[in-house]
């Protein structure tokens, strides 16, 4: 989703950091191969990961949501050099495809993949981590982030994809549209729990920066 005119969003990415090659070449096999690239982060919004990643010079990421691992290396970008990043995807189609890019990345050692329910693998994590990123399934973020918040460290940070969801949380919701719902109820969950300080960014489909307190 663009809420910017188009004119002056070509122009902010035109004067953005450009995206690596590897990554380049990993939309390119995710539009040739897979289904549903439209869920790529994308170059602009993944240079927005990538310097918060290394604003925050993390010890441990969080993932939740690989898809293709376009998101995930641009926030290992940011890793320190004994750092590690785990990424939950539930799609088990993916993982030799993810891994091929990561392995091709000088961050392949430090990602660890896991595949399957995050609500299953999340209690099962026994460490805690610097950096959280959200972009899974919609009906699950308030569940997620009631699994995550205590494994956040002080002073760490939660980013939650999607957040206006195409506009549509400032629209009618209809009865059966529990996704646009579930994003309602998160926004205002993160906007309430007053272990969280939040602001919302108009990037994209939105992306909320959230910091433990």
């Amino acid at each position: 989703m663009y809420f910017l005119p188009e004119d002056l969003d070509n122009y902010i990415v035109a004067h953005s950091e450009q995206e690596p090659d590897l990554l380049q070449q990993l939309t390119r096999e995710t539009y040739q191969k897979i289904l549903q690239p439209i869920m790529l982060s994308g170059p602009y919004q993944g240079r927005v990961l990538s310097m918060i990643s290394k604003l925050i010079k993390p010890q441990s990421i969080l993932e939740l949501g690989t898809f293709t691992g376009y998101a995930t290396l641009c926030l290992a970008e940011g890793l320190q050099k004994n750092g590690s990043l785990h990424t939950i995807d539930i799609n088990e189609e993916l993982v030799n495809f993810q891994r091929k890019y990561f392995d091709k990345s000088e961050y392949g050692q430090q990602i660890i993949q896991h595949t399957g329910s995050a609500l299953d693998i999340i209690p099962q994590l026994d460490e805690t981590f610097d950096l959280i990123f959200i972009d899974a399934d919609k009906p699950n973020y308030s569940n997620y982030f009631h699994l995550i918040i205590d494994k956040l460290n002080p002073g760490g940070i939660i980013l939650s994809d999607n957040v206006l969801w195409h506009g549509k949380v400032v629209e009618p919701v209809g009865e059966k549209d529990i996704s646009t719902q579930s994003i309602l109820n998160y926004n205002q969950l993160l906007k309430s729990d007053k272990r969280i300080e939040t602001v919302v960014l108009p990037i994209r489909d939105g992306l909320t920066i959230s910091r433990k307190l």
